[in-house]
């Protein structure tokens, strides 16, 4: 298997916008993307509010766009798009994560997910688990079909798929709101997502934030860790298993990422993997995944000793009960507690005094 590359530098809260330029010169992004076709820009919103490490920073965002626009890209090629789930509102989150104002400073629209034309596609490669998840057939957004696409996702861990980032990033953009089926079998779900994005888009790129980095119950009850450092490659794996490798896993024992690097569809293996920039050999930030109440709820149903009552609680009309726990749990309990205290004390940092620049904005 050819080699990867995946470019990881540092930076800091004054420098990042130099930075992320400097990252994107280094891996080359314009034999990546060509500037004549449409690019999606795949926002990654993991909670309706503000958390640090949760979704795409407003300062990665502006990172990407301001190098882009500044180069030449055409301002209408861009298109910054984000999904619906049960329990997160795009409008209302690309708001709260201040990507608003980035994108109306640089002249670029935002289009959610749920608005669009959404296609049943018939895809050519075999699929593990989403025929069967499906059987009626896949709906992606028809916007996707033979557009170039680059993720925003962050560092973070999951307590579904231990770690996520830019494969995991298009589980949303791929998968309507019911996408929460695909959780029982999610390794797999992952894997025909690649197939998918292979067969759909012309080039692939991901952008990855780990200015803060998210640590144990991803992709949304976590402990932000300030890590400054940001990647960039056009194989999905191979960022992947480089951040998988940063936050002290071992990228071949996560199955989604051996899978796809046993399947080709990018490589997984850090020996095979060519580092530009920083020497990473020796980081490992020592990240514990956990898994949420509400994750811990949803796997003893699919999984557990409960999976009897699977159906009747996840695949019946009484579904309506597992979001609304979802909000109950995260925004009434979680969040105006333990989030709260934890976002005090980030907006101490550098980073958490960048987001409050962001805010005003406004």
């Amino acid at each position: 298997m050819a080699n990867a590359r995946v470019a990881v530098i540092k930076t800091n809260s004054k420098d990042y916008l130099k930075d992320y330029r400097r990252l994107l010169e280094l891996i080359d992004y314009r034999s990546i993307l060509d500037f004549n076709q449409d690019t999606i820009i795949k926002l990654n919103l993991s909670w309706t509010k503000y958390f640090p490490a949760c979704s795409s920073q407003p300062w990665q965002l502006e990172g990407v766009v301001k190098t882009f626009t500044e180069d030449g890209y055409p301002r209408d090629k861009l298109l910054p798009v984000e999904n619906k789930t049960v329990v997160t509102n795009p409008i209302q989150g690309a708001k709260n994560n201040c990507w608003m104002p980035v994108l109306n400073q640089y002249g670029l629209g935002f289009t959610p997910l749920p608005e669009v034309e959404w296609t049943v596609y018939n895809f050519k490669e075999k699929l593990l688990k989403l025929n069967h998840i499906f059987p009626e057939g896949i709906q992606i957004p028809k916007m996707y079909i033979g557009k170039q696409i680059l993720h925003l996702p962050t560092i973070k861990t999951h307590g579904h798929s231990i770690t996520t980032g830019a494969i995991k990033n298009s589980f949303g953009g791929l998968l309507k709101e019911v996408r929460h089926y695909a959780h029982k079998y999610m390794h797999e779900v992952l894997v025909d997502l690649m197939l998918m994005q292979k067969e759909l888009h012309p080039s692939i790129f991901a952008v990855m934030d780990g200015t803060v980095a998210g640590d144990g119950a991803g992709p949304r009850t976590m402990i932000p860790r300030s890590k400054n450092l940001i990647l960039a490659s056009a194989d999905s794996v191979a960022i992947d298993a480089i951040a998988a490798k940063l936050m002290g896993f071992d990228p071949m024992e996560i199955p989604y990422l051996r899978m796809c690097h046993e399947r080709g569809l990018g490589v997984a293996d850090i020996k095979d993997i060519e580092i530009l920039g920083e020497d990473i050999a020796e980081i490992n930030f020592n990240f514990k995944m956990k898994k949420s109440f509400v994750i811990w709820g949803d796997q003893l149903l699919r999984k557990g000793p409960l999976r009897f009552l699977e159906k009747i609680a996840l695949h019946s009309p009484l579904v309506a009960w597992a979001p609304m726990a979802s909000n109950i749990y995260h925004d009434w309990f979680w969040y105006p507690t333990v989030g709260k205290s934890i976002i005090r004390k980030f907006s101490k940092t550098e980073w958490g005094k960048l987001f409050k620049e962001y805010k005003a904005r406004k």
